[in-house]
């Protein structure tokens, strides 16, 4: 059995980003397993600009940004191997692939998990009514668009305002559909702040919110989807349905990261972001699995994918160097009063740096409020914030000396206040 010392699962822009970092801390062993045809993940069919301004200082498509890192893996000699599905891994790292060879099973002492996610299907939806052709993920009417050559349709409703919805509203307007309407089901919009004013506002486009697919309409073809609002608890209010005559629905309503295999390896899952659960260095509770990039949790900007990602690579090289401190104890990191996760979610005072960065997304629309961090019952810190929304990650640091101070025992929680700087919402 062939073996390696790193293995990274994932050839978009976490797994790019992993491979690299970790061959500049020394790992030459190295290999990439991708399940498409070329490397660069989703970034391939993002045609748009927006990309690159963390990273490279500088505003580039998708595709762009994704070459430049296929660039660095190539230029750093990481092998790697496309059209190569992982249908199985072991607790003790054992990984079972199939490709055009046939089937292969390796050994590697180190794992990364970059396999990003999925979209959210039409059956987890419950919507009501027949199949009919012309319902689309917003992702494969992207591909289709923007890969293809192809325009699923002329009249369009989107259901769901994450940034692919979003985005393809004004792709679709640019190729000469109509979008009449793009519905969202909560009272606020999952999508960055941006992407609603570039793509809906500067194209007239409606955005209608506590609204949701109540009925569709055609057998064959899809002829018209019927909207409603809805109350604080998600039923239907009667009296506000509205039919749109339409050839195509898009559904942009949620990822989900592609976790199969890390369940297979035994590693625990957090229920709310559906990612692994990961400490300070991004390492899960499999001893030598690390975690980065959408599957550990769904980000807004790929440079944050690929910041995160170079973290799980160094942390990968550390563990396989023998450059890791020795293990003090875990401290316990949770999310209150509107904080829905923290990344990660314990931390070892001993082998963490002199800070760690830890993201986290709220559950609605808050305003002039501060985000305190307790440790053991003590303010460490606060900071204030005119708004924060679910679409758009936070962070908040954390200082070693912070919690030297403290005496690195307890528990430390991140809470959202009101602007005075105590009490709750």
């Amino acid at each position: 059995m062939k073996q390696y010392d790193l293995v990274i699962i994932g050839g978009g822009p976490a797994g790019l980003a992993a491979a690299v970092a970790a061959r500049e801390k020394g790992i030459q062993d190295i290999l990439l397993l991708e399940r498409e045809e070329k490397l660069g993940g989703i970034l391939n069919q993002c045609i748009h600009n927006g990309f690159g301004l963390h990273t490279f200082q500088e505003e580039l498509t998708g595709p762009e940004y994704a070459h430049r890192f296929v660039q660095q893996l190539k230029e750093a000699k990481i092998p790697f191997l496309t059209e190569t599905m992982v249908l199985a891994v072991t607790p003790e790292k054992q990984i079972t692939f199939l490709n055009r060879q046939g089937i292969r099973t390796i050994q590697a002492r180190a794992v990364i998990l970059a396999m990003g996610c999925r979209e959210r299907p039409r059956g987890a939806l419950n919507i009501p009514g027949y199949r009919p052709q012309g319902i689309y993920s917003a992702g494969t009417a992207q591909k289709l668009v923007n890969i293809d050559g192809y325009l699923p349709g002329r009249e369009v409703v989107i259901l769901g305002s994450g940034d692919i919805g979003l985005i393809m509203a004004r792709r679709m307007t640019l190729e000469g559909a109509k979008v009449k309407v793009v519905a969202e089901l909560m009272p606020y919009s999952g999508g960055l702040k941006r992407n609603i004013v570039q793509c809906l506002d500067d194209f007239d486009i409606p955005l209608k919110l506590s609204h949701t697919v109540v009925n569709v309409k055609g057998k064959e073809r899809l002829e018209s989807v019927t909207i409603a609002q809805v109350d604080a608890e998600g039923t239907v209010i009667e009296g506000t349905q509205e039919e749109y005559a339409c050839d195509t629905l898009l559904l942009s309503c949620g990822l989900i990261p592609e976790n199969e295999l890390s369940l297979q390896m035994g590693v625990k899952i957090n229920p709310v972001t559906n990612g692994p659960v990961v400490d300070e260095s991004l390492e899960s509770n499999v001893e030598g699995v690390f975690a980065c990039g959408n599957v550990l949790h769904v980000h807004d900007l790929v440079d944050f994918v690929s910041e995160e990602a170079r973290q799980a690579g160094e942390s990968a090289a550390a563990y396989l160097l023998g450059n890791r401190a020795e293990e003090g104890g875990s401290i316990e990191i949770e999310g209150e009063n509107g904080v829905r996760y923290t990344v990660p979610s314990t931390l070892d005072p001993q082998r963490m740096g002199e800070r760690v960065k830890i993201r986290f997304r709220v559950d609605g629309v808050y305003r002039d409020c501060n985000i305190g961090i307790y440790f053991d019952g003590t303010c460490i810190s606060r900071r204030k914030k005119q708004i924060m929304t679910p679409g758009e990650m936070e962070e908040v640091q954390i200082g070693k000396k912070q919690l030297e101070e403290q005496g690195n025992v307890g528990k430390i929680r991140i809470t959202l206040e009101t602007a005075e700087g105590t009490g709750e919402f």
